[in-house]
C-alpha cells in the first residue's frame, strides 16, 4: 500500500462514514487526512493526489463519500466527478467538492456534474466533518449565497433552461424553497403539508429535470432564471 493509499484511521467502525481526500497539495491533504479521522464517526479509508487516482481509489475503495478538490493535475475534481457518478456498476459515493474560493465557477459545474455540495477549506474541521455526514446520510449541503453568487457570474446557456412546463405549479414552489437550503421538514412546514408529500414532490423535480440530486436541481434552478441571485434565501 501506498502513502496515499494509507487513510490513517484504522478500522472503520461499523457506524462511520467512509472517506476518501482527493486533493493535489500533499500538506493540505496529510492535514485533512488526520483532522477528520479524529472526527466521530468518520473513517478516512485512502487518499488522491489528483483527478485520476480519485477514480481509481473511489472504485477500488468504494468510500461512501470523496472530498473533492477541484484544481488538480491530470483530471480535475469536475470531470472526476462526472466519471465517479456516471459509472452504475455500483453504487457511486457522493462527492463533497472542497475549495479555497467560495467564488470559484469550477463548483457550480462540479455541482452540475452531480456532486452533493461544497464546502470551504477555510471551515472548522468540525464543519467539514459534519458536511461528510450529511451527505452520507444523503441530504445536501447548500450554501445559497455563495451559489447565487457562482451562477450569477456564469453565461445562461439556452441548453440548461428549466423545462417550465415539465414542472407543477407546486413542484417549482418547492424547487425555490429546495434553493434556500431548506430540508424537506422545513418545506413541509412552510407549506403546511406533511414531510411525505414534500418528499414525493422533491422527488419528482428531480425525475422531471434530470437532476441527480437536490444540489444539480438549484444548480438548473438558478441557471435557468426560474430563481434569481438575491430572490432565495
Amino acid at each position: 500500500m501506498t502513502p496515499s493509499e494509507a487513510g490513517g484511521a484504522g478500522i472503520p467502525g461499523p457506524a462511520a462514514v467512509t472517506l476518501l481526500i482527493a486533493d493535489d497539495d500533499e500538506v493540505t491533504r496529510s492535514g485533512l487526512r488526520t483532522l477528520l479521522a479524529a472526527q466521530p464517526g468518520i473513517a478516512v479509508v485512502g487518499e488522491a493526489a489528483d483527478g485520476v487516482e480519485a477514480v481509481e481509489r473511489a472504485r477500488r475503495l468504494r468510500p461512501d463519500v470523496v472530498l473533492m478538490d477541484v484544481r488538480m493535475p491530470r483530471l480535475n475534481g469536475i470531470e472526476a466527478t462526472r466519471q465517479l457518478l456516471a459509472d452504475r456498476s455500483a453504487e457511486p459515493p457522493k462527492v463533497v467538492v472542497i475549495t479555497t474560493f467560495e467564488n470559484d465557477g469550477y463548483v457550480t459545474a462540479a455541482l452540475g456534474a452531480g456532486a452533493s455540495g461544497f464546502v470551504l477549506k477555510r471551515l472548522p474541521v468540525r464543519q467539514i466533518a459534519e458536511a461528510v455526514r450529511v451527505v452520507a446520510a444523503g441530504e445536501a449541503i447548500l450554501f445559497p449565497a455563495a451559489l447565487r453568487r457562482m451562477v450569477a457570474a456564469r453565461p445562461l446557456d439556452s441548453a440548461e433552461a428549466l423545462p417550465r412546463a415539465a414542472l407543477t405549479g407546486r413542484e417549482e414552489e418547492v424547487l425555490r424553497l429546495m434553493a434556500t437550503g431548506l430540508s424537506n421538514p422545513e418545506i413541509a412546514q412552510s407549506l403546511v403539508v406533511s414531510p411525505e408529500t414534500v418528499k414525493t414532490h422533491v422527488g419528482n423535480v428531480l425525475t422531471k429535470l434530470g437532476a441527480q440530486n437536490r444540489t444539480h436541481a438549484v444548480v438548473i434552478a438558478y441557471e435557468s432564471g426560474l430563481v434569481v441571485p438575491g430572490s432565495a434565501g
